[in-house]
């Protein structure tokens, strides 16, 4: 390894050759401004165009200034990172970029939360001397994203997400000049593209340009209508995650305070999309067996690997661009999905309300999952299983609204029935957690004995693609994961030429699992905090009473009372589903 001495504002530093000036100056405490620059370490992926400008340095010996994140180090070399002339350009820099955005700060989804307006208070700018035209594009409206291309100052950090992160080429740079923007080819809207609605473009946008589609008024507008009954489920990735738009660490977990609030909110049933989360296990496990057995028997035309079905982004991926391979996924319906048809049925009759008279509310970490509500497979008679996902940012805003004073409130417990659930439930949240929360069924099934064990720490990790056999008792299971939809494509190409061993793959489509889905609080790449929010979802799942999803027993009790068994002709109906070439449908098919 060879290393480079240089001066940066009078510090000494060494550094690996090939290092930029920017890496070089945080390494030593030096915090140069940036916009445009985003760093994914554990994926070893930066964005740095070296666009916006706003990094200039000066470099003795060098003419005009250098963007720190685009220029490397060099022996010797002695860097200035705050001289006036440093300060001008990049005073001069933002208020260009400034002159050609909207000065819509106060109704912006992101004011608040914008990294350039907070660029504008760090370098003071308080007056635009530049006046001219500003580019104004069609603001596109997507199920679940909304693009203002008229707030996009072209760091282009979301076609860095979307191309070399999850590998689904809906976003690239287009046009020259003044006419350029990060959009679908031909400026496509989103709906007619590639895009699988994953959200990793909105979580790293610095601007108002990607924002989620914002149901929090309609949720309000339910709540106050005293005809309709009003249920709540929340995902198990927003409990590790939601404290942190309160003020709390990363990985602080905050479950029996968000039941508490929900419940303030006015929510009729506060209940649990872990519940739905064990019941996705039995009828997903019982899935994998039934494939297991008819291929131990010689059955050639079982398709393997199973692939998990619980993410609507990573669905999205394969029905777009794998659509030869629907056969192989899992038909089990996302918990999501699973929740909303067992509560307008089966609860629905508990509490002798008619099914229209129900408003089914989602709390998620995921985008996508707004747009899988409204797949038309999901309703009946044109009423939604699930009429409203709202993302863990939206229910931190409703919150906020509701002046709920979050962190003062006591914990309190879900309601029941569909608020019971075991620890596998609560693992589902994070990349390795529904094969584990699987195996941990699937094993005790097949085997008819008790697993002493039910942490299967060889599931567990971050690299992007994992691997691990899991032994049910002399029956070697070979299982696949993938976090990412990048990793997801390599796996998917090994399956389609051959190449793959695997018997189960799980699959997520957002780097971490759901823990880092679009629709969290932002952590701007840092990985530190996801592995904080992994952890609170491990430690949940050692704190539960118990911990296999067969044996819940409101899970029990449903299919005694209602479903009859896994895989029966009404589970099918209710909670399983069909996938559809979604390819062709793509506007340059």
């Amino acid at each position: 390894m060879e290393f480079v001495n240089l001066t940066i504002d009078n510090k000494s530093v060494k550094v690996e050759k090939g290092t930029s000036i920017l890496k070089a100056a945080r390494s030593v405490g030096i915090e140069i401004p940036t916009l445009c620059y985003m760093s994914l370490g554990d994926m070893d992926i930066e964005n740095k165009p070296g666009g916006c400008r706003i990094c200039v340095v000066e470099v003795e010996g060098r003419r005009n200034l250098a963007p720190s994140c685009a220029t490397n180090v060099d022996e010797n070399m002695v860097v200035k990172t705050n001289t006036m002339r440093v300060m001008n350009a990049r005073r001069t820099v933002l208020e260009l970029i400034l002159s050609d955005h909207p000065a819509d700060c106060l109704i912006c989804p992101k004011s608040g939360n914008c990294e350039l307006q907070d660029m504008a208070h760090q370098l003071g700018v308080r007056e635009i001397h530049f006046k001219g035209a500003q580019s104004t594009y069609q603001p596109d409206y997507s199920p679940s994203i909304i693009r203002d291309l008229d707030k996009c100052i072209m760091c282009r950090r979301c076609e860095t997400m979307c191309n070399d992160v999850q590998t689904v080429g809906a976003l690239h740079a287009i046009n020259r000049g003044f006419e350029s923007v990060v959009a679908p080819a031909f400026e496509m809207d989103l709906e007619k593209s590639t895009c699988t609605y994953c959200g990793q473009c909105v979580a790293v946008c610095p601007t108002g340009a990607l924002t989620e589609v914002d149901h929090t008024n309609e949720i309000v507008r339910a709540l106050a209508d005293q005809s309709k009954t009003v249920v709540v489920q929340t995902a198990p990735a927003v409990r590790a995650a939601l404290g942190e738009e309160f003020g709390q660490e990363p990985g602080t977990l905050v479950t029996g305070k968000m039941a508490a609030a929900l419940r303030r909110l006015g929510f009729n049933y506060v209940f649990d999309t872990d519940f739905s989360a064990d019941l996705t296990i039995m009828e997903e496990g019982t899935e994998l067996l039934g494939r297991l057995g008819r291929h131990l028997a010689g059955d050639k035309t079982v398709k393997l690997p199973i692939l998990t079905s619980c993410c609507p982004a990573w669905v999205n991926f394969f029905e777009k661009q794998f659509p030869d391979m629907l056969d192989i996924p899992s038909t089990a319906r996302s918990p999501q999905q699973m929740f909303g048809a067992i509560a307008k049925t089966y609860f629905a009759e508990k509490i002798e309300i008619k099914r229209e008279d129900m408003i089914v509310v989602s709390v998620m970490p995921c985008l996508a999952k707004k747009y899988e509500c409204q797949r038309d497979e999901f309703k009946t008679d044109d009423n939604p299983d699930v009429d409203f996902s709202i993302s863990t940012r939206e229910l931190a805003q409703l919150i906020k609204r509701a002046n709920i004073d979050f962190n003062s409130l006591p914990d309190e417990d879900f309601d029941h029935p569909l608020g019971e659930s075991t620890g596998a439930a609560v693992i589902f949240g994070t990349t390795g957690g529904v094969i584990e929360a699987a195996c941990r069924t699937a094993y005790e099934v097949y085997t008819k004995k008790k697993l002493e064990k039910v942490d299967f720490e060889e599931l567990r990790g971050f690299e992007g693609i994992r691997s691990a056999t899991i032994d049910f008792d002399g029956l070697p299971i070979s299982i696949g994961i993938a976090h990412g939809l990048g990793n997801a494509r390599k796996l998917l190409e090994d399956i389609r030429s051959g190449k793959s061993n695997y018997h189960a793959i799980e699959v997520m489509a957002c780097p971490g699992g759901c823990i880092g889905g679009g629709g969290q609080p932002l952590h701007h790449g840092d990985s530190s905090i996801l592995k904080k929010r992994q952890m609170a979802i491990y430690q949940e799942d050692k704190n539960k009473p118990i911990r296999k999803s067969h044996e819940n027993p409101y899970i029990t009790k449903l299919y005694e009372e209602f479903l009859g068994e896994p895989l029966s002709e009404k589970a099918h109906h209710l909670l399983h589903t069909h996938y559809f070439n979604k390819k062709k449908n793509i506007e340059l098919e």
